[in-house]
């Protein structure tokens, strides 16, 4: 069963070329409620758990690198069909197969630097957005 919240987190690079506020902007035309919002930077440590799940893969030292090299913001969204929708909403995770329209389309750079993250299931986004947030 879907539920109607889930979990987005700003990158370093787009928190760093300054594209929170069109970002959250896109967020809120596409119909969700930021129901939580924070900035903060994540320590490597912190950023290795949140990413423990890639551990093994062999991207897991330069993602939890660049993900603790500045300032993320960190949100809980809530809509119907919120993670299916926000899914749509990011677009591709590689920007170049991002549909036009799309927050990655717009703001990425690469499939490194991809501008935001999404929970890409209702059980993810309870576990990243406790990671998070108390409430």
């Amino acid at each position: 069963m879907a539920t109607n919240r889930t979990f987005t987190m700003i990158k370093p690079d787009a928190v760093a070329d300054q594209h929170i506020g069109d970002i959250l902007a896109m967020i809120e035309h596409g119909g969700f409620r930021i129901v939580e919002l924070q900035k903060v930077t994540l320590t490597p440590e912190r950023a290795g758990e949140f990413y423990a799940v890639h551990k093994e893969r062999p991207f897991y030292g330069d993602l939890v690198k660049y993900m603790s090299s500045g300032p993320i913001v960190a949100a809980i969204l809530e809509k119907d069909n919120a993670v299916a929708d926000f899914r749509t909403l990011i677009g591709a995770t590689n920007p170049a197969n991002a549909e036009e329209g799309t927050i990655r389309k717009k703001f990425a750079k690469s499939i490194e630097a991809n501008a935001v993250h999404g929970s890409d299931s209702d059980e993810n986004a309870q576990i990243e957005g406790a990671f998070f947030f108390k409430s």
